[in-house]
């Protein structure tokens, strides 16, 4: 990415012993209610990443929230599809969760992102303390997920990433290959992403800036 300065040094600490990533514009190219594999568009440094990952032993997993599975957009077998391909493309993950839910489904959702669900579910299903957990993702949501469970949470700002997310998450990384080193504890700086965003991000008039909805 282009404009990025490093401002105050900041890194996780302790063990990590599991990282877990969002699917859609951190591991994969953001495509809207995605249920065609053939629409899957990995990001030029998530084999990269999860492979460093891999060769140390580190479990790696996704968690992300696919709401078109609630509003009828997607059937579940269009997602595991999906799924299927993300893992030909990016080798295998040793856990997945996915919410199905939509943000209006307030009757007992627990697990969609910001809730801490599915990164409390991960762990146990892990065997991992939920505080060795590193989590990678490109929204407030993703970061507020991690915060809510207990984890480690590391932004990697996508075109969709609000300046207000990047600005508020505890660690930003420029891309996932950073993010790793982060997540491992290395001496490395942390990254402020400025002015990096296709266009302009501030909200018309009268409007309240909002995620995206998975």
């Amino acid at each position: 990415m282009k404009g990025t300065s490093v401002a105050a040094t900041g890194r996780p600490t302790g063990r990590v012993s599991a990282v877990l990533f969002d699917r859609d514009g951190t591991l994969i190219e953001e495509v809207p209610y995605n249920g065609d594999p053939s629409r899957v568009r990995p990001v030029p440094s998530a084999r990269r990443a999860l492979e460093r990952l891999r060769a140390l032993g580190i479990p790696v997993g996704v968690i992300t929230n696919q709401s078109g599975l609630g509003r009828g957009l997607m059937a579940p077998e269009q997602v595991k599809a999906v799924n299927r391909i993300v893992e030909a493309q990016l080798g295998r993950f040793d856990v997945w969760a996915v919410c199905p839910h939509q943000p209006t489904d307030h009757g007992g959702c627990a697990c969609r992102k910001p809730k801490p669900g599915m990164v409390l579910s991960c762990a146990s299903r892990l065997g991992v303390p939920v505080s060795e957990i590193v989590v990678i993702g490109d929204t407030g949501s993703d970061m507020q997920a991690a915060l809510a469970a207990g984890a480690t949470p590391i932004l990697v700002p996508s075109p969709m990433t609000l300046p207000v997310e990047i600005e508020q998450a505890p660690l930003v990384a420029d891309d996932l290959d950073l993010a790793v080193h982060l997540a491992l504890g290395l001496a490395l700086p942390r990254v402020i992403v400025e002015d990096a965003l296709p266009g302009p991000r501030t909200p018309e008039p009268g409007r309240r800036p909002t995620g995206r909805l998975h």
